[in-house]
């Protein structure tokens, strides 16, 4: 009761706290709401790649990195958008609030997945509207890695709204 970590302990085993950690069954995931209505997501626009600009005489440009520093001053503008469509397949009129996840590559201990963004849209029966997530690779994909700092882990993310999934690759 007075372990605060986040991080899962394996060899305490300690489970973690938050949705972003936990690995055991859960009976409702985070987010999950009770409406009278159903509602669809699709996909509209999201890259597949994303590669961050870096000095010529930067160090991962010769080595491996596994991740950057998230303040680096050439991370600073990687942004891209995601447009979503959003439908009510019900016949009655409704809020539905759309979040997209990430589930960042298995790095410096990263979580299963963290909230970048939400939206809530307001879907009259057999409805549909666009939402659009501004999306900044340095602050939305970042992770904390061991010490605290934030860091851009390199390779593939995938991206979550409902069941729905799309792997989005960074790269240098």
């Amino acid at each position: 009761m007075t372990n605060m970590n986040m991080r899962p302990d394996t060899a305490n085993g300690y489970p973690g706290r938050t949705y972003r950690f936990y690995t055991g069954d859960t009976v409702y995931s985070f987010g999950d709401g009770l409406s009278y209505s159903t509602f669809n997501h699709q996909l509209v626009k999201a890259p597949k790649l994303v590669s961050i600009p870096l000095e010529e005489d930067h160090v991962c440009r010769s080595s491996d990195c596994k991740s950057i520093d998230a303040f680096e001053q050439r991370c600073q503008n990687s942004i891209f958008d995601i447009h979503m469509k959003v439908q009510n397949t019900g016949l009655i009129s409704g809020s539905h609030t759309v979040f997209l996840f990430s589930s960042p590559p298995s790095v410096h201990n990263s979580p299963q997945k963290h909230l970048i963004s939400f939206e809530k849209v307001f879907l009259s029966g057999k409805g549909e509207a666009m939402v659009r997530f501004n999306v900044d690779v340095c602050k939305d994909l970042s992770v904390s890695d061991e010490v605290g700092s934030r860091k851009v882990a390199m390779g593939e993310h995938v991206l979550h709204v409902g069941t729905l999934k799309h792997s989005l690759t960074i790269r240098i």
